[in-house]
């Protein structure tokens, strides 16, 4: 029996060819585990360089923000100053009629505010023309045609306070 067992350890025992096969086989798996490893590699390279790239980026986006920031205030800065500008440069308009939160906005309520001050002017420029009595001329009142001497002498007491 125990030639039989031997015998089938010898069966057992594995072959050139299974060396070979197996060492083929092993040779492939380590082509693959450095394949695979340059892989990783290049995928840790790929990842620190797109890390680096999104830090880069919200540093820039962070001095954008500040810049803005400045840059806002120098345009607040400037249409307050054209504000003052304007309301100085234009005194017929009366100040509260011009606004604006930009340069154009306070253009507008100028050029409105001109508008009703050109409107006003000529509204009492003919009411005062209306109004307006040539020098020398008797006051408005009563007219004083078909009255007798008598009577235009009663009625110009009467004007002046008398009885």
């Amino acid at each position: 029996m125990v030639e039989a067992n031997n015998k089938e350890d010898q069966d057992k025992a594995p072959t050139a060819e299974d060396i070979a096969a197996v060492k083929a086989q092993l040779d492939e798996e380590q082509k693959a585990k450095a394949t695979l490893e340059e892989a990783m590699a290049q995928k840790d390279t790929r990842l620190a360089e797109l890390e680096a790239a999104l830090s880069e980026a919200k540093q820039g986006s962070e001095a954008s923000t500040v810049e803005l920031a400045s840059v806002k205030e120098a345009r607040d800065q400037a249409v307050a100053r054209y504000l003052t500008m304007a309301k100085a440069s234009n005194p017929q308009v009366p100040d509260d009629m011009i606004s604006g939160e930009t340069i154009a906005e306070i253009d507008a309520s100028v050029e409105k505010g001109k508008g009703l001050v050109s409107a006003v002017k000529k509204t009492l420029g003919s009411e005062a023309a209306a109004a307006k009595v040539p020098a020398g001329a008797p006051t408005r009142g009563e007219t004083t045609e078909g009255m007798s001497n008598k009577d235009m002498i009663a009625a110009g007491i009467q004007q002046k306070g008398g009885s």
